[in-house]
């Protein structure tokens, strides 16, 4: 099959699940209150649209703005750690202490300190962010051998011309795939963050139709968390397709 189609794959893969989760609820006579066929939840997402839309746009703020603030505290921390040993030393174990500390339990801390506002949604899908992109970027950024350092020592490269012309393509790939991680880690944050404390959201949105056994509505809201962690998966996966063109070769 050539290359252009290679999307036919994940998409009957997809499909074939989809039948066989209609053909359990049909052959196992699921009551719906507990589990809902795919027919019904598809149904569900479009008398629910506009409910949808509203909580999934809030959603998709709060992972964006967390997913761009944490990302660069990661790359801006990796910079920092790789010029400078002591600091590293130091600061990282600091942060992988804190990184131990589980995001659930961290959240009420975030709220008390933030309020219910989007400011402690975003500051939740940054610190999940923060800490996969610092390790990936570090790792990156230090990949540059023995011999390419030599060699930009005897051209009498800057540290600056080192850095931007060595360090930064050779951590590219390891950067992208933390961002890919991080894309649907940043929509896991914001749903974590609205089910301890939020007025709208998807992660409201599943709690509010869990206890009202509205089961399509809560199939249908988790079908909208997936579609956005996919999207933001996608564009990062088609960034690093145009940026990383050496990565293929």
């Amino acid at each position: 099959m050539k290359r252009g189609f290679s999307w036919i794959w994940p998409l009957l893969g997809i499909l074939s699940l989809l039948a066989l989760w209609q053909a359990v609820i049909v052959g196992f006579q699921v009551r719906r209150f507990i589990a809902p066929d795919p027919i019904s939840v598809a149904k569900s997402i479009w008398m629910n649209r506009q409910l949808l839309w509203d909580n999934l746009r809030v959603t998709a703020s709060e992972a964006v703005l967390g997913f761009l603030v944490g990302n660069t505290i990661g790359i801006l921390l990796a910079t920092v750690f790789v010029h400078s040993e002591r600091i590293r030393r130091t600061y990282l174990p600091v942060i992988i202490l804190f990184n131990t500390i589980p995001i659930i339990a961290l959240s009420p801390v975030l709220i008390l300190i933030f309020g219910l506002s989007m400011t402690s949604k975003v500051a939740i899908a940054a610190i999940i962010c923060m800490f996969p992109t610092l390790v990936n970027a570090l790792r990156g950024l230090e990949s540059v051998s023995q011999s390419e350092m030599e060699l930009m020592r005897i051209l009498s490269a800057s540290r600056s011309e080192v850095f931007l012309r060595l360090r930064v393509p050779r951590s590219l790939p390891f950067l992208f795939s933390a961002l890919r991680i991080t894309a649907t880690s940043s929509v896991i944050g914001a749903i974590v963050s609205e089910w301890v404390g939020a007025e709208s959201g998807i992660g409201v949105l599943i709690i509010q139709s869990t206890f009202d056994y509205r089961t399509e509505l809560l199939y249908a809201a988790i079908a909208m968390s997936s579609a956005l962690a996919l999207c933001m998966f996608g564009i990062v996966a088609l960034l690093e397709k145009y940026l990383v063109t050496w990565k293929a070769h």
